[in-house]
């Protein structure tokens, strides 16, 4: 497994309560309250934060992989983020969908940047392996 040679950034927060608690950011910018998955609590959960995450960063890496090929990605780009906890006999697990919306890009050209940025998401990277994870065109 590769290591890090130089840290860019380290995202802190301290976190209370566990899943009906509270997360908060060492700088303060993050400031929110957790309830359970499918609760009536006020709040998000891990697997919203963990959705809009991943998504975000695999945005990141589909816009890499278009520099390089110096391709202009649509304003509308878009990735709709799923992420499942569930249970198989006493085990809790994750399972993932990433649908990617690249309108205006041709198709090979679209599965080609998003194969990319897979290899090159560091989210996708974490999760190579250990959970079930389909992405696909939309």
């Amino acid at each position: 497994m590769p290591k890090i040679e130089k840290v860019l950034y380290t995202g802190k927060t301290r976190t209370s309560g566990g899943r009906e608690g509270a997360s908060r950011s060492d700088d303060g910018r993050l400031e929110i309250q957790l309830s359970s998955p499918g609760s009536t609590g006020q709040g998000t959960n891990p697997e919203q934060l963990f959705a809009a995450g991943w998504s975000a960063c695999f945005i990141g890496a589909i816009g890499v992989a278009a520099a390089k090929r110096k391709i202009a990605l649509p304003k509308d780009l878009a990735v709709d983020a799923e992420v499942d906890l569930g249970k198989t006999g006493d085990t809790y697990l994750l399972q993932a969908r990433l649908n990617v919306s690249l309108p205006g890009i041709d198709a090979a050209t679209a599965q080609a940047l998003v194969e990319e940025a897979h290899q090159t998401c560091p989210y996708s990277k974490a999760t190579r392996g250990n959970i079930d994870v389909i992405i696909a065109l939309v």
